[in-house]
């Protein structure tokens, strides 16, 4: 087998959950994908109900993604929600913009949540990071510029009632979409978003 044949036509995926959840949550997704000839990464990371903070999160994805690829392999990242700003974290604060070709975010509070405002950082951290306005986030947004050479979309559901309101589930780069779902958990059940989401990671 020649290199080229060995090397998969799209670097591998790597999926990342939210706080409430574990990797079987990316099952119907991976279900409606044709599928689509490429290592996965499903990495199940203890995000102990919102107590780790998202920087820890991120540091734990980035060993995920060295043991299973080493240090150098490009990859494509999807987050659902949590999991979102943990990937954006990975990518923006631990040199992950130099291998990520594409991110993609699926109501993820980039832009801080209302429903996060009322915990404590002690004993919330994770949570306390997706505040309106958090330390973390303010890092996050100010610099932009290791998003801009990765392809970058973010899809949401306006009347999202886990990011409140729905329209900040947004990175601040790349394309926004809104889905046509009425729950955060359609955005990864409903046939209306997988259609959208699929057709977004079989992109070449």
């Amino acid at each position: 087998m020649t290199s080229a044949q060995a090397r998969p036509s799209r670097p591998p995926l790597v999926l990342v959950h939210g706080m409430l959840d574990n990797s079987s949550v990316f099952k119907r997704l991976l279900e409606h994908l044709p599928h689509p000839q490429r290592p996965l990464l499903l990495p199940d990371l203890p995000l102990r109900w919102g107590m780790t903070p998202i920087a820890e999160s991120a540091a734990l994805l980035d060993q995920h993604i060295q043991a299973a690829f080493g240090p150098e392999q490009p990859v494509d990242l999807l987050g659902f929600s949590m999991g979102g700003v943990i990937a954006r974290a990975w990518v923006q604060l631990l040199g992950g913009h130099r291998r990520t070709r594409r991110l993609t975010s699926v109501g993820s509070p980039h832009q801080g949540t209302l429903t996060a405002m009322p915990w404590p950082r002690r004993p919330l951290a994770g949570i306390a990071d997706l505040k309106w306005g958090s330390p973390l986030l303010q890092e996050l947004n100010s610099n932009l510029d290791t998003l801009k050479s990765i392809a970058c979309c973010s899809f949401y559901s306006g009347i999202d009632l886990v990011v409140l309101p729905g329209w900040r589930a947004v990175l601040p780069v790349g394309v926004q979409r809104m889905l046509p779902v009425w729950t955060h958990p359609q955005l990864l059940r409903d046939r209306q978003a997988l259609g959208p989401l699929s057709e977004e990671l079989m992109r070449p």
